[in-house]
């Protein structure tokens, strides 16, 4: 079944129901792919499904026994200039939540959140998942809830001290030009986790995922 095409509809699907076809997912279905059977997925389940005869539809059928990988983890992110390339892969990593976060030093402020959805909807289908990430409001680093936290802390790779507690489902990845003393200060003050990324300083999309395998792993 891995060559059939999967796509996401919503959550509340159930078998023999039929979902309306949108005319780009017909065509993608039919034309690119030459196939009038998909693998239909949403809210952690995922169905077989077929192309109705008049093309107007998509007949829902059995659920399948794919079990989604997907965790419960939250990433919370700094939106940076690559945005889009993070939440790809962040999505691929298997992440329940994505919330921006706005830092002292956030320069990307004017994100196309709706393009986002799409690129992690188009991540979740090409990656297994039965499921896609929600992408939250961002919020101001001010307003985080620092307890139970793991960030990358990147005064590691300066000599500081790193944490080898992961167990988390809370990871937080600073700006391209990292945390400000203040915020440091705050995550300090609230016992959040600073992990080692390595003796290098990453790119902020880079390290999301070096974050996010640690925790996984």
């Amino acid at each position: 079944m891995k060559n059939i095409p999967r796509i996401y509809i919503e959550d509340n699907i159930k078998p023999g129901i039929t979902i309306p076809l949108t005319r780009e997912t017909l065509h993608y279905l039919t034309r690119v792919m030459r196939t009038r059977n998909c693998l239909v997925f949403g809210g952690g389940n995922e169905y077989s499904a077929t192309v109705s005869d008049d093309d107007k539809n998509l007949i829902i059928g059995e659920k399948t026994s794919h079990i989604d990988p997907s965790n419960n983890i939250t990433l919370m992110f700094a939106p940076i200039k690559h945005t889009d390339d993070l939440i790809n892969m962040a999505t691929q990593m298997g992440v329940a939540r994505i919330l921006p976060v706005i830092t002292a030093r956030t320069v990307a402020h004017h994100i196309n959140w709706g393009r986002m959805q799409k690129i992690a909807t188009e991540a979740a289908e090409q990656s297994n998942r039965n499921s896609v990430p929600e992408i939250l409001e961002p919020v101001k680093f001010s307003e985080l809830d620092l307890s139970d936290v793991v960030f990358a802390d990147e005064r590691v790779a300066y000599g500081a001290d790193a944490s080898t507690d992961f167990n988390t489902d809370k990871i937080l990845i600073g700006p391209e030009g990292g945390f400000s003393d203040t915020e440091f200060e705050m995550l300090d003050a609230a016992h959040a986790r600073g992990v080692s990324l390595g003796k290098t300083i990453l790119r902020a999309e880079t390290a999301a995922i070096v974050a996010l395998a640690k925790i996984l792993k």
